[in-house]
């Protein structure tokens, strides 16, 4: 796969920055290569609320009718209801034009296949080569179609939602719900969710425009905002978004970010409690999850790091939940996809059938603390960098399912390239705040 600073083209779909790799002409094409490799079938389009999004979706727009598909546009709606309505409207493929978390001067299409879940890294081969190879389907004038729109798709999603929470339990409560959606695809759709589900909603940054108003990456330190807003209406949780809502923070009732990674904690102890099964989560995932589904003897599943990659696992295993630690809650009665909207209505079910506050939920849990990391770097000097680390903590045991992953006595430290930006990510969980960052100063230490 290819690399560049301003472009990157991996598992995750194509991303480039706007003005810079990110070209029309670079749209058409691989909308051209996708309308191709789905064989000219219909094709579900949304897009989430970035300034480039027009632009980037005509150019989508464009280069699958050329190609003879049947192009659905959902236009502005969240990434998991782009999965959901591809599943429901039994298409051949979907794009969705976001880039997730990354800073607003990028864009991005994620390619979804029939079933769903985005490519895997051999479909992601396939489609590549059609796009270098240039050999695209051509339809005829007579054989092009008009883009339908369908305005469904977020009712579509909620009321499958409906069908899996107990909603009367949770409409009872008549939660406070804070929620950041940063502005994001989630603005058109959390609104929705959260008054059939009887919560007064208190938002913020609520108008889906585009316009950020700090890194859309749900991590604490952009949390701010969510976390006074919390303390200063009294909320009994706080909800933020990524830009597509694919994932997932909380903030506790008393103001605090209690961490992305208990986004996936909160909910798969609530359905293991009602449903035991087999968790699926990536290898970045907290080892919370071991914790966790040893209460109900239940067994843990790693995989590299990417949704589809933790989809297939589930699938196959036929998996209870699972998802990935950076807010992505995977809970396959709804689809096999991280989604947010999911992941408030487990946490408010769970919420309702406890009685108890969320900060006390959380601190239920095995309590670890995790320091996350990112360097920039060029792609060419990843290589050395993991054989030196590779050699440097060769006296430890090493998981190599993606970059390396050193495992310690209840700690752990990875190294590995990220596929949706061009940096390395550095990650460590340890018992203690202060041992996780003085591991992952070492790893830092060790990049040259």
């Amino acid at each position: 796969m290819k690399s560049v600073t301003n472009l990157k083209i991996s598992i995750s779909g194509v991303r480039a920055v706007v003005g810079d790799a990110l070209t029309p002409l670079l749209m058409v094409r691989f909308a051209q290569a996708f309308g191709t490799w789905t064989g000219s079938g219909t094709v579900v389009v949304g897009s989430d609320t970035r300034t480039s999004g027009e632009m980037v979706r005509h150019a989508v727009l464009s280069g699958l009718t050329s190609a003879g598909c049947q192009v659905v546009d959902l236009g502005i709606c969240p990434v998991p209801t782009v999965q959901v309505m591809v599943e429901r409207l039994g298409a051949a493929g979907g794009i969705a034009i976001t880039a997730s978390h990354n800073p607003v001067e990028w864009n991005a299409l994620k390619f979804i296949r029939g079933d769903g879940i985005f490519l895997n890294a051999y479909q992601a081969e396939e489609l590549l080569a059609i796009y270098h190879q240039g050999e695209f389907t051509r339809a005829e004038s007579a054989a092009l179609r008009r883009p339908r729109t369908n305005g469904d798709a977020v009712k579509t999603h909620v009321a499958a939602i409906l069908k899996l929470v107990d909603a009367e339990k949770i409409r009872a409560r008549r939660f406070r719900v804070a929620v950041d959606c940063c502005n994001g695809a989630g603005a058109v759709a959390t609104p929705h969710l959260l008054e059939v589900l009887g919560c007064e909603m208190l938002p913020i940054h609520l108008t889906p425009n585009g316009i950020f108003p700090h890194p859309p990456e749900p991590i604490p330190e952009n949390l701010g905002d969510l976390c006074a807003h919390v303390r200063a209406t009294s909320a009994d949780v706080g909800f933020a978004q990524d830009a597509d809502a694919d994932r997932l923070a909380i903030v506790s009732e008393e103001g605090a970010a209690i961490g992305e990674e208990y986004s996936v904690a909160l909910c798969t102890d609530f359905v293991l409690r009602r449903r035991p099964g087999t968790v699926v989560v990536n290898v970045s995932t907290s080892m919370m999850a071991e914790e966790i589904a040893a209460r109900y003897g239940a067994r843990v599943i790693r995989t590299a790091v990417g949704e589809v990659n933790v989809a297939e696992r589930m699938k196959r295993e036929r998996a209870a939940i699972g998802g990935e630690g950076n807010g992505g809650v995977i809970y396959p009665p709804l689809h096999y996809g991280r989604d947010s909207f999911i992941g408030m209505a487990l946490v408010l079910e769970s919420m309702a059938e406890s009685g108890r506050p969320l900060s006390e939920m959380a601190r239920a849990l095995p309590q670890f603390f995790m320091a996350k990391k990112k360097v920039p770097i060029a792609s060419e000097r990843v290589p050395p960098i993991l054989a030196h680390i590779r050699e440097k903590y060769a006296s430890y045991e090493l998981d190599l399912t993606d970059g390396i992953k050193i495992l310690g006595d209840r700690w752990w430290a990875q190294v590995r390239a990220s596929r949706t930006e061009p940096v390395i990510r550095v990650m460590v969980e340890a018992p203690t705040e202060g041992e996780a960052e003085r591991l992952a100063g070492e790893l830092m230490g060790e990049m040259g």
